[in-house]
């Protein structure tokens, strides 16, 4: 790597969920809206979630945003609604924590009029349990958590064919549980919001869950699950969402030239060096 970034660890700041909006602290703007401030600062508020979205961006607020006069103002969320609801209603500038995928479910189902820039970083999803240590030991009958979100039932679907758990009939459209055809093990499948997925692991035998919820719980991906998604040419990789009226905003699009520099790279690398969160730039 050509180009020198500090490597202390960056800790994230306290999980902020509110009820229905996305609000700052008493010296927090209140609000997007990608405010100019004195010296030719812009503050952008941007939601994301806890890791390692939260931690990139707080990296980039530590090392990089100064230089390119931006002040950021990271508001974190721990569930997937409420940040692209905080967007829609111009709490925030912009959020971090979406695949494609997911985000085309979001806005052909709510109606968003959002658009995107390209993948910042992969989260391998994972197949994890606390009772057995290989696909093989899952027993007959064995239960597995798998996401209620549609815009990932798929992603996980296509984990358990890779284990060879379950095979899915030809779909026009994403796969969902009833397009299973063949389950050799009777598998029963307990459909859970994915961010209790990891606290559904004591009640199941296996759970597929989301790499961020996985890090969050200080999983490792790399070393805990007993199957893990390639990085290589995977399409889930998030970026930086934006309402489509601020996508070409001078202070969002530095954003995420940021998001895309040498130096976020090397943090993603050195941060997470077992592939845990693998850049996707």
């Amino acid at each position: 790597m050509k180009r020198t970034v500090r490597t202390a660890a960056v800790l994230s700041a306290a999980a902020l969920v509110m009820a229905g909006c996305a609000g700052g602290g008493d010296d927090e703007p209140a609000g997007g809206g990608a405010t100019a401030g004195d010296g030719g600062t812009t503050t952008l508020v941007v939601g994301a979630s806890p890791v390692p979205h939260a931690e990139i961006l707080q990296f980039v607020k530590d090392e990089l945003a100064a230089d390119a006069g931006l002040d950021l103002q990271i508001e974190e969320f721990t569930d997937y609604v409420l940040p692209n609801t905080a967007l829609a209603e111009g709490e925030l500038d912009a959020n971090y924590f979406q695949h494609l995928p997911y985000f085309e479910a979001q806005v052909e189902e709510q109606g968003f009029d959002f658009d995107h820039f390209e993948g910042v970083h992969i989260e391998p999803y994972g197949l994890y349990s606390e009772t057995v240590e290989s696909v093989e030991d899952i027993p007959d009958g064995g239960t597995i958590g798998i996401t209620n979100d549609p815009g990932n039932q798929a992603r996980a679907l296509d984990l358990l064919v890779e284990a060879g758990l379950i095979t899915l009939a030809d779909t026009e459209g994403d796969p969902t549980l009833l397009d299973i055809e063949e389950n050799s093990k009777n598998l029963e499948f307990v459909e859970t919001a994915p961010e209790q997925l990891v606290v559904s692991l004591q009640d199941v035998d296996a759970a597929i869950i989301n790499g961020n919820f996985a890090l969050e719980a200080g999983l490792n991906p790399a070393e805990d699950s007993l199957v893990l998604e390639s990085g290589e040419d995977n399409p889930y990789a998030n970026f930086l969402a934006v309402r489509s009226e601020d996508k070409e905003n001078e202070a969002i699009v530095t954003l995420d030239e940021l998001l895309h520099s040498d130096e976020v790279k090397a943090f993603i690398e050195e941060r997470w060096p077992a592939g845990e969160v693998l850049p996707a730039f």
